[in-house]
């Protein structure tokens, strides 16, 4: 056989191997279970950090004051430096409303070494103890939860005996770049990160999705969250990380209810959103970095590569290997597809969102090398070893 057909035939054996060797993370039916309801209901507070969020706020507060729970909740918003009324605007829209109560605070800048979100968070959970609960849930202010989303988060948590349950928000997809690169986001995330796998009491396997994360009180003191993570951009992988590190158990899981209102409505909003963590992903390694590039090329981009070069050469066993290998490909990406509610033939297209997906990596990994960090909403933060260690 020809380079290519033997090249076609390896990024087939990868198909293979992700297919029936890597958690099943194609599917798309984990999703947070119909779980007995505890005799007596806990204490929740829920902890929003917002950053200029005034755009999505009316939005997404008023479905967490609406939360149809039957015990003791209420919420902390807390304001991390915005400029655009957005603490002011949290008070407006929960004046007069009813439902859970509402606590607008302010931590100020954030000391060195510590993110603005984390920092936000660590202020709200803070406050939060004063009530003494027994789960904090913590939820980005672009996310809104449906009246009984609180109620199934602790239910679930409390049959399962869970120190961390997730669900994966279903983000907007409404715009053309939306519907291109939204569902692939979701679908590299859970191939990374198999969500069978998080589950596993035994496993390594650990992560959590930012937007909504129900933590219990206990287990966040014995991690010392957000303390123990508060420089990491990934910070919901981190969180799950140390709650798991430290005896927890994790769930993660698709949402059904709970949804982002955030709009990426250009290509360029979508990048800088990927771009921003993509080398921290990657540990800041040029090592795994080379690897995750030479990865993404093997697997999603010599499929159509070797066929196209296959049928120009009259190469048939390019042509096969590399349309096995594509079809494949195609098959794992249609449940996520059938889950945005998006059409088929988005699927075969997913080598060019995969070529995307690259080169924002590449250009995250040269954004830390000219010293910029991760840059999200006016911050720029250095690169891990540029922040002096703390006490």
């Amino acid at each position: 056989m020809s380079v290519v057909a033997w090249t076609a035939a390896g990024s087939l054996a990868a198909w293979l191997w992700l297919l029936l060797c890597q958690g099943f993370f194609w599917r798309t039916d984990v999703r947070l279970p119909p779980a007995r309801e505890p005799d007596s209901w806990p204490s929740v507070c829920v902890v929003v950090p917002a950053r200029d969020e005034a755009g999505v706020l009316p939005a997404s507060l008023p479905t967490l004051l609406a939360q149809d729970y039957p015990g003791r909740a209420e919420v902390f918003l807390v304001d991390d430096g915005s400029t655009d009324g957005t603490g002011a605007l949290a008070r407006e829209l929960a004046r007069g409303r009813g439902g859970l109560p509402l606590t607008v605070d302010a931590p100020g800048e954030p000391p060195a070494g510590w993110t603005g979100k984390l920092w936000a968070v660590r202020h709200g959970i803070a406050l939060a103890r004063a009530r003494d609960p027994e789960y904090l849930l913590l939820t980005d202010a672009d996310i809104a939860h449906a009246p009984d989303s609180l109620r199934r988060l602790v239910a679930a948590a409390s049959a399962g005996g869970f120190d961390v349950v997730s669900q994966m928000a279903r983000l907007r997809v409404e715009s053309r770049w939306e519907r291109l690169v939204v569902p692939a986001f979701v679908y590299f995330f859970s191939q990374l990160y198999p969500f069978r796998r998080i589950a596993s009491p035994g496993g390594r396997t650990a992560a959590a999705a930012g937007g909504c994360v129900l933590l219990r009180a206990g287990a966040a003191a014995r991690a010392r969250i957000p303390d123990a993570i508060r420089h990491a951009v990934i910070d919901d992988v981190a969180l799950a990380r140390a709650v798991k590190n430290t005896g927890g158990r994790v769930w993660l899981g698709l949402a059904d209810r709970v949804d982002s209102v955030r709009p990426y409505p250009a290509l360029g909003d979508l990048w800088r959103m990927v771009s921003r963590s993509a080398y921290a992903q990657l540990r800041h390694s040029p090592l795994l970095l080379g690897g995750t590039v030479a990865g993404l090329v093997l697997v999603y981009l010599v499929p159509p590569l070797a066929v196209a070069a296959g049928a120009a050469a009259g190469d048939g066993p390019a042509v096969a290997l590399g349309a096995a290998a594509w079809l494949v490909m195609v098959g794992t990406y249609l449940p996520m597809l059938r889950y945005y509610r998006q059409p088929w033939w988005l699927a075969p297209l997913l080598p060019f969102t995969a070529s995307l997906y690259l080169l924002m990596t590449v250009d995250s990994a040269v954004q830390h090398r000219r010293g910029r960090g991760a840059a999200w909403k006016g911050r720029t933060y250095a690169r891990p070893d540029a922040v002096a260690e703390e006490g």
